[in-house]
């Protein structure tokens, strides 16, 4: 027995947040690398002036992580998170494969796979916060759930550099490639999560008390710390075996947890229907627009957004736990806003106005949006959700933000196809500013508190 702890510990707790959060690198490849694929996608398929099928193969992604959350939370809950990412990792390679290896004109086949890799990444988003969440303790959770946010903006960035590099070869064979490069980083999720241990709180969940104070041992400091965690995670699993429905998709909405419910997945929902996926995915096409340069020769305005996204989630590591989480979630979300909003007052101040000056505006609202609501959506739905309903509320919480980010990539070209870019973002920005008055009202502050106090706070809300 003594062999097996020995080995066991060589599990150093950094490997374990490594690619325990590795999994939002899948996330923000898939986000990513279509915006660089598309342009020579559709000049290949010859899908210049189809924007609803431009739209579908965009958002196909989107429609199948939609369904991948919610049934991945609620798997998760039951074979546990590791088994669900490990998974997860396996359909993101198969997926990536199809998708690079589409016929010609495939458009309805591409579509599909795209759906079917949208299970995977789905799953990704919804299991990376909930497992991280599990891991960190409640003095760190912000940061150290925060590197998920990290680990996504580099997939993205990394997708903006893959399709920088592959932009001169022949346009059938580069946006193959571009789709097809994903499979490698689900490789290596693929091997590193295999070497992880599973949460602590779904081992308590599971009868498994040995395996989970092990599992503590990993990632907390010393014993005292070990037992008091542990017997607040037996505590809140055992109060939860008393609630009836505690399977069903009633209880997350019922009296005890609706409060929190409804909190998390909320933010969930306005982080994408906030408007931040029609940059990442259409920034070359939105340039385009602006200037009247093929698309094509726009990929280096991706990668400034990747690294305006990658800067700032560093700034939110080293901030995170200094600040609450709503301040920084009004504050983003106010400047987010305006962002969207002042190109279209200065164009009716100023017609003249440089067609550039949007892009600028849109550079500013990603400088916002990388250290508040893009990492803190994250930190929020891993912090806020009891235990009894974690992977369901998970799960749905993920499910409204791929909703979100769906509609987003469906309808921007077709909108933008039929009213000025502007004024389309208007409407973004006004979004952005229902959802500062939603943080105000309707979510509570989750900084520094355990995850078991957070369900207290809840349940005197019902």
């Amino acid at each position: 027995m003594e062999k097996v702890i020995t080995k066991e510990k060589k599990i150093s707790s950094r490997f374990i947040y490594f690619f325990g959060s590795f999994g939002g690198i899948l996330f923000g490849y898939d986000i990513g690398v279509m915006t660089g694929a598309l342009p020579f996608l559709q000049t290949d398929w010859g899908l210049q002036n189809n924007a609803t099928i431009v739209g579908w193969i965009t958002s196909a992604v989107m429609l199948g992580a939609i369904f991948g959350g919610a049934i991945a939370g609620q798997l998760s809950d039951k074979l546990g998170r590791k088994k669900m990412i490990l998974l997860s990792a396996i359909v993101f390679m198969i997926g990536s494969i199809l998708s690079a290896i589409s016929p010609n004109d495939g458009q309805y086949y591409l579509i599909a796979v795209r759906v079917f890799l949208g299970l995977a990444v789905g799953a990704s988003s919804a299991l990376v916060p909930a497992y991280m969440s599990e891991m960190a303790p409640a003095k760190l959770r912000g940061r150290l759930t925060g590197i998920n946010q990290t680990m996504i903006v580099s997939g993205m960035l990394l997708s903006y550099v893959m399709d920088f590099v592959l932009k001169d070869l022949p346009e059938n064979l580069a946006w193959r490639l571009m789709l097809g490069l994903a499979a490698v980083p689900a490789l290596i999720l693929f091997f590193g999560v295999s070497r992880l241990p599973e949460s602590p709180r779904f081992l308590v969940k599971s009868q498994r008390i040995d395996d989970a104070r092990r599992v503590l041992g990993y990632i907390r400091d010393n014993d005292d710390e070990i037992d008091t965690e542990l017997a607040q995670i037996q505590e809140t699993a055992a109060e939860e075996k008393n609630v009836s429905k505690a399977t069903s998709w009633g209880t997350v909405f019922s009296g005890k947890y609706r409060y929190l419910a409804i909190a998390g997945i909320g933010v969930a929902a306005f982080q994408q229907f906030q408007g931040a996926n029609a940059i990442f995915y259409y920034i070359p096409l939105i340039v385009e627009k602006a200037t009247g340069k093929a698309a094509s020769s726009a990929l280096m305005w991706p990668i400034i957004q990747g690294i305006l996204l990658v800067v700032g989630s560093l700034v939110f590591l080293a901030i995170a736990d200094k600040f609450k989480r709503k301040t920084l979630l009004i504050l983003g979300g106010t400047v987010m806003g305006l962002s969207f909003i002042l190109p279209t007052v200065i164009n009716m101040l100023m017609p003249n106005a440089s067609p550039m000056m949007i892009v600028a505006f849109l550079s500013l609202y990603v400088a916002a949006y990388s250290f508040t609501w893009a990492p803190l959506t994250w930190v929020i739905i891993g912090e806020v959700f009891p235990l009894a309903i974690r992977g369901r509320a998970s799960g749905a919480a993920s499910s409204a933000n791929w909703i979100g980010s769906f509609a987003v990539g469906l309808l921007f070209p077709i909108m933008t196809a039929n009213m000025p870019q502007d004024a389309v973002f208007a409407i973004f920005g006004v979004i952005c500013l229902l959802g500062v008055w939603f943080i105000k009202a309707c979510v509570p502050e989750t900084k520094g508190r355990s995850l078991e106090e957070i369900e207290e706070q809840g349940a005197n809300r019902k």
